[in-house]
């Protein structure tokens, strides 16, 4: 399976991203492995995720929420279900 994410992260700013493994890559964050923006900012945390049936899929998504303002994206956050990962 393919995933959209959110990530909250110690300064309370979010980051969207890929995955095709959730437990690797929030470690892989956590270790300041994965991305600039999240090394600087840690530790970070899921807040938000959903499953999509191709990787195409899943990159489009990730477009359309890294283009919402964050009110929206703390909408998306509240109205899903639980993220399976802390």
């Amino acid at each position: 399976m393919h995933y959209v994410y959110i990530l909250k992260c110690s300064d309370k700013t979010y980051y969207t991203g890929y995955t095709t493994d959730l437990p690797g890559r929030l470690k892989k964050h956590n270790e300041g492995k994965a991305s600039k923006y999240t090394r600087g900012r840690l530790p970070a945390k899921y807040v938000y995720w959903e499953e999509t049936e191709s990787k195409s899929s899943a990159l489009k998504r990730e477009i359309e929420i890294k283009k919402m303002k964050r009110t929206a994206k703390e909408k998306l956050i509240h109205t899903s279900k639980p993220p399976v990962f802390d």
